[in-house]
């Protein structure tokens, strides 16, 4: 089969419910086990990889920092990283929390700094598309809960919402207002050109929410909707990612706009891709769904072969499907899985 599609048409196609040359392919990886999958491929670049591949992989593009300089391990924020090794990898985990200690807003007000959109500069932004006119483009978005819990410490982040719901209220407020304006400020400098962005809370453990509905609903589907409403607005679509099993949250998330759902870890409670794709299949667009647990991280290149074909018949019955892996491969998956994925899909995935 030819293509007849550039990576941004095939996207477009299939976000917009029409009929794409071929399924779309997308790429999650660590740093690891990018570097693996290039050596045994024997390419020097990324770039070399998605074209061997075929994977059509957006651009990702975003403001230069020009704010203040904080030390080496420290980000904007004021939490401070330190490299954790795995074992198969290596992970920035924050060992420091900057707002962990207080207890009243008024606190929080009169000590702490909150990063602002005029520390960055965007007017660099059209010349990131310059060459890349074939590819989709992903700007701004939200994840601002994953932000609050690295700024209070995870245990205490969780315990926030049932015991100090000022302060919670207080700071997503502030980090979702940063968002929203540097994402206003992207699409300003690239009027109609964003394909998408990003707008994200990870909602689920293996078995259930990690939030009560409740606390979903009074805490982060109203200032979610408000990004989303913001992208509609500049012309591009919502996709949102959340780990885990979040089907009790799924026709929520719909409601107030969201289009497309990665990644569709369907090893986890309620989340079978046959009722996620009756159910939710003619409102939203399903991406990912490789998994990277079990699948590509410990089965064969055989196994791999067959979940990505179940994932075409299933999630692609129609249309409704960018074939990606559920969240980034880890160094622990072997390059042949991961080349295995890629190769399955460009056969199997002509329309």
């Amino acid at each position: 089969m030819k293509e007849t599609m550039t990576p941004k048409e095939r996207w477009l196609a299939v976000l917009n419910r029409e009929k794409p040359d071929r399924i779309p392919m997308d790429y999650w990886g660590t740093d690891e086990a990018t570097y693996r999958l290039m050596k045994h491929l024997g390419c020097t670049t990324f770039d070399e990889v998605m074209e061997k591949l075929h994977i059509d992989h957006p651009l990702d593009v975003r403001p230069e920092y020009i704010g203040p300089l904080a030390e080496p391990g420290v980000d904007m924020y004021g939490c401070r990283h330190q490299s954790i090794n795995y074992g198969t990898g290596v992970y920035s985990e924050v060992v420091h929390h900057p707002l962990a200690d207080y207890e009243f807003v008024e606190e929080i007000e009169d000590n702490y700094t909150w990063p602002m959109p005029d520390w960055f500069d965007y007017s660099g932004i059209p010349d990131q598309l310059k060459g890349n006119e074939h590819r989709p483009v992903r700007g701004g978005g939200s994840e601002p809960f994953l932000v609050y819990a690295r700024l209070r410490g995870l245990e205490q982040a969780y315990m926030d919402l049932a015991l100090n719901p000022d302060i919670v209220h207080y700071c997503l407020d502030r980090l979702f207002d940063f968002a929203y304006e540097n994402t206003r400020r992207i699409y300003e400098q690239i009027p109609g050109q964003v394909t998408f962005s990003y707008v994200a809370e990870d909602l689920g453990s293996q078995e259930r929410l990690l939030f009560s509905m409740r606390h979903i609903r009074e805490f982060l589907l109203p200032r979610m909707k408000r990004m989303m409403d913001l992208v509609h607005e500049g012309g591009g679509l919502v996709f949102t990612h959340s780990d885990g099993a979040i089907r009790p949250v799924i026709p929520a998330l719909i409601e107030i706009g969201m289009d497309v759902l990665n990644p569709i870890q369907w090893r986890c409670a309620g989340m079978e891709r046959e009722g996620l794709k009756r159910d939710f299949g003619a409102s939203i667009i399903f991406h990912g769904a490789v998994d990277n647990q079990q699948t590509l991280a410990f089965g064969s290149v055989d196994d791999v072969v067959a979940e990505v074909k179940a994932n075409i018949d299933i999630l692609g019955a129609g249309g409704g499907y960018i074939l990606a892996p559920c969240h980034n491969v880890q160094a622990v998956s072997p390059p042949e899985n991961v080349v295995a994925m890629y190769e399955t899909g460009y056969n199997e995935g002509w329309v």
